[in-house]
């Protein structure tokens, strides 16, 4: 058997392989309330033959959304919407589900991907966007509000609401989001964050907010819920984010329980320039799991099943996440075991096609 179909552990969560299908952006959603299509969506992912399914980055507050069509956990109807889809999944599928709560921070009030124009403005549909500073994204629109102590604490208690919410739907890991440019990486990077307080300054004030919110979230949730950080390892700008900062931010959230490091790069300012090539953030990840014990996730144009074998093979990371593959071949698990020479994992409705 691969590594990569072979059963893995997540702390106390029993996997069926290392497969993860990373958090995907519909943008379908409405008052941030998952539909039909999330039902179609995510429940083709739960029974693609993946190992872990991590639903896309969910606003924990109405603000905190990226879009006016992104999914929020904010109130019970959310709450309920999200349950039953769990509920499909769990039936149907062997993947555990996970979700990745999200605060967009000045990336949101956006527009969806295939409409012109960002962002949205106030007299659009749109809202005033929070940030650690009052620096613009979009060179459109309004500057971000910087955020009050009292906002940060507003916002910290929406984490936590959120992942109880997450728990009571039925989610056994919760993914933080920390990367792409939304606040949490807005925070750690001095790029965006020029507070002059003691969350902004050094790596250890810039790194202070992201830890509390870790460190609220697991208080907050179960033992056997899994709590992860997503994270940027770099900026790909000059005077942003480096490697060296996010290991050292890896081991603290290690430190603080977290379950994994799901380890991406980029997305906080325009003019970054990303080297994108086949695994080009694979070796962020690597540079990471030599320096923490908890499990890291690559991820990143992944593409094939011996690209992902190689890469576990070599000790490069403990766990593959795939994202737009699977969204050009639903059943590219499927693909990826024949590949490898395994059993790929079917539901009994499709067992004729393998």
């Amino acid at each position: 058997m691969s590594l990569l179909f072979s059963p893995y552990h997540l702390g106390p969560l029993s996997l069926a392989n290392r497969l993860v299908i990373a958090p995907m952006c519909q943008y379908s959603a409405v008052d941030g309330v998952a539909q039909d299509w999330h039902l179609m969506h995510l429940g083709r992912l739960a029974i693609s033959g993946a190992g872990l399914v991590i639903v896309e980055a969910t606003g924990v507050n109405p603000e905190g959304r990226i879009t006016p069509y992104c999914l929020g956990l904010y109130n019970d109807e959310q709450e309920a919407a999200l349950k039953h889809i769990i509920e499909f999944a769990n039936h149907h599928g062997q993947a555990k589900m996970a979700i990745q709560l999200a605060h967009a921070g000045r990336k949101a009030s956006t527009r969806r991907p295939w409409e012109p124009g960002n962002p949205y403005l106030p007299e659009e549909g749109g809202w005033q966007t929070w940030a650690p500073s009052a620096i613009k994204f979009y060179e459109e629109g309004m500057p971000p509000h910087p955020m009050s102590l009292d906002d940060l604490e507003q916002v910290k208690k929406d984490f936590v609401q959120a992942a109880k919410r997450a728990e009571r739907a039925g989610f056994l890991a919760i993914e933080l989001h920390g990367a792409h440019g939304y606040l949490i990486h807005q925070f750690l990077s001095p790029l965006s964050n020029q507070r002059q307080d003691q969350y902004g300054g050094s790596l250890e004030n810039r790194m202070r907010y992201p830890l509390e919110i870790l460190a609220a979230v697991k208080q907050a949730v179960s033992s056997h819920v899994v709590v992860g950080m997503r994270i940027s390892a770099v900026d790909w700008a000059p005077g942003g984010l480096t490697l060296d900062e996010s290991i050292v931010f890896s081991k603290e959230c290690e430190q603080l329980g977290a379950g994994f490091i799901h380890v991406s790069t980029g997305g906080l300012v325009a003019h970054q320039q990303i080297p994108v090539g086949p695994g080009y953030q694979v070796e962020h990840a690597q540079a990471i799991k030599q320096q923490v014990s908890i499990p890291t996730m690559a991820v990143g144009l992944i593409t094939s099943g011996i690209q992902a074998e190689t890469i576990l093979k070599s000790e490069q990371a403990d766990m593959i996440a795939i994202a737009r593959a699977v969204l050009k071949n639903p059943h590219w698990p499927w693909t990826a075991a024949l590949e490898l020479g395994d059993k790929p994992f079917a539901p009994p409705q499709y067992q004729r096609a393998r």
